[in-house]
């Protein structure tokens, strides 16, 4: 008797078309993006979430702000009086300091990069992968934000931007084991490579010969090599400098300067040396807020080869 319903095909032979389909579309998107956009689509769908994950802090810090005591307040604003007061008196210096160095730099015909744009970003979430050292900000396209932006704030670099979206970005920090970021020694000008290990506190020097005049408390900022980067913005401090006969390089470490474990506000910059139709149209940009050089970060492959003119 001929059953009703006729059999499908086997199981495995669904198994093995169901192999051969994710791994064409594994393969188009690998190689040709094909499904870039699509991305981008459902990067968009999920940014207002993660806008209302963080309504229940807002709520938090508004309830707190409004408890606090007048007193308390009074006391705040007095220190802020202070600390204006010798910010101003510090401006003056700093002011005969900038034209003097802006004087040296035509006397030596160097290049000289000012009027930096900034706008100030919030992280809005943190990679839960321990691998990978990323955060996610609440600027994206419609800001002006570009892949490759560096990313700093109050106390040095903190990374560059990874990847734009419409409304947010995810920023990759410089202690990722995947970013490497040309630094110089402040003492002596020695330029070398510093590259993430994968650890909030710690980066290392790579390729550093025994003989190099490094040593523990060196300040590293960054050199202006590879264009992405302001220069002389604060990376790490030298902590320990070691060499083994063994090896045939020294084992250098380094302190970052910023505190990655307490990163909340970041400050996007635009260097000057970017197009213009790059730079936010946003009020919230700080135009001209501060005067800096522009200098880089750069990819491990970017890395490896300024690393090998350094040492040639």
């Amino acid at each position: 008797m001929k059953p009703i319903f006729g059999r499908g095909p086997s199981l495995q032979l669904r198994l093995f078309f169901a192999l051969l389909i994710s791994a064409s579309l594994m393969l188009a998107d690998s190689r040709l993006g094909a499904f870039t956009n699509f991305r981008y689509l459902l990067n968009s769908v999920v940014a207002p979430l993660q806008y209302a994950s963080n309504v229940p802090r807002d709520l938090l810090d508004n309830v707190s702000r409004q408890f606090t005591s007048h007193q308390q307040l009074l006391i705040d604003n007095t220190k802020l009086k202070e600390e204006v007061l010798m910010l101003r008196s510090s401006q003056l210096l700093f002011t005969q300091m900038e034209q003097e160095n802006q004087r040296l730099r035509e006397l030596l015909g160097s290049p000289f990069v000012r009027d930096e744009r900034k706008m100030v970003a919030e992280v809005m979430a943190v990679d839960s992968d321990p691998y990978k050292h990323q955060v996610m900000i609440d600027k994206g396209r419609t800001n002006g934000v570009y892949e490759g932006q560096p990313v700093l704030n109050e106390r040095g670099i903190v990374g560059q931007v990874s990847y734009v979206g419409a409304h947010n970005s995810r920023v990759l920090l410089i202690t990722d084991p995947t970013h490497a970021i040309p630094v110089q020694v402040v003492r002596n000008d020695v330029r070398v490579i510093a590259a993430g290990r994968g650890q909030t506190d710690n980066i290392q020097l790579d390729n550093i010969p025994s003989s190099a005049d490094i040593e523990p408390g060196d300040m590293l900022v960054t050199s202006g090599l590879g264009g992405v980067f302001p220069e002389g913005y604060p990376v790490a401090k030298v902590s320990s400098f070691s060499f083994d006969n063994r090896r045939p390089f020294a084992q250098v470490d380094a302190k970052p300067e910023v505190q990655f474990d307490r990163l909340r506000y970041l400050l996007l910059v635009w260097p000057t040396n970017v197009d213009k139709d790059e730079a936010p149209a946003n009020d919230e940009s700080l135009e001209g807020a501060q005067e800096g050089d522009a200098s880089p970060t750069v990819n491990p492959d970017v890395a490896t080869e300024q690393q090998e003119t350094t040492n040639g």
